[in-house]
């Protein structure tokens, strides 16, 4: 039997790319589902998909708490606990910081680092009561390298990591255990949020060149077997690039 198997799992960020991919996989390996999105009819599309499965969806942004908190109230209400959370929204508006669109800043700081924080404080404590639970966040290879370009991007991605490793140190004793995946490029419609023409068309055209970009599914299953390793073994991080990817 699957270690995922009634698994109760919430995702955050379901819609489309990673998301969606893992929703699909983990339903497919018997997982106990509740996912959120800010856009309805894609998570009713891909419950609809998915008629032997146990999935529910709740619409959601990522930077209102109280909807986050509303996600996780539905999963425990449904199932009295919540074993794995991941924290899958993100955006990247790449751009020169010469061009200081402050508010592509502040909308990649209130998504990518406080839309995790959102998460991480609404399902911490039901985690902490059941001395139980596995927290991940889709992370980057921008978490770890910085590019011309993305200076803020790799900022956030660079927080979340830091984030991530102190719950893992402050959290360890209470048996939670904390998992960031780190894309390089991927076939998503994440490059949709770049706003900067000739960067916009530089990551889109990754999407179309053979061996620099992967698909949403070999994203899916780095998170499925990070999900799937037993309680006693912590799967820290996992970087994850194409294989011509140079950095």
């Amino acid at each position: 039997m699957s270690t995922i198997n009634d698994k109760v799992v919430v995702i955050m960020g379901a819609s489309s790319g990673i998301g969606e991919a893992t929703t699909t996989k983990l339903a497919q390996e018997g997982a106990k589902l509740v996912i959120a999105a800010r856009r309805e009819n894609r998570l009713k599309s891909l419950v609809e998909s998915l008629p032997n499965a146990e999935v529910s969806y709740v619409v959601a942004d990522v930077t209102n708490k109280e909807e986050v908190q509303s996600v996780v109230d539905l999963a425990v209400k449904k199932y009295g606990r919540v074993d794995v959370l991941l924290n899958n929204a993100g955006i990247m508006p790449l751009a020169p910081l010469s061009d200081a669109r402050i508010d592509e800043w502040r909308q990649m700081l209130d998504i990518n680092i406080m839309g995790v924080l959102n998460g991480i404080a609404a399902v911490l404590p039901i985690m902490k009561k059941q001395q139980s639970g596995q927290i991940i966040a889709t992370d980057s290879v921008a978490g770890h390298v910085v590019y011309p370009g993305s200076a803020v991007y790799c900022g956030t991605k660079f927080a979340v990591r830091s984030i991530m490793e102190g719950l893992r140190q402050e959290e360890r004793e209470n048996n939670i255990r904390s998992t960031i995946i780190s894309p390089g490029a991927v076939s998503t419609e994440l490059y949709s949020t770049i706003n900067d023409p000739e960067s916009r068309e530089m990551v889109k055209n990754l999407r179309n060149t053979d061996g620099l970009s992967m698909e949403s599914g070999d994203i899916a299953d780095a998170i499925v077997y990070a999900i799937s390793t037993p309680e006693t073994v912590v799967v820290s991080e996992i970087l994850i690039r194409p294989t011509k990817q140079i950095f």
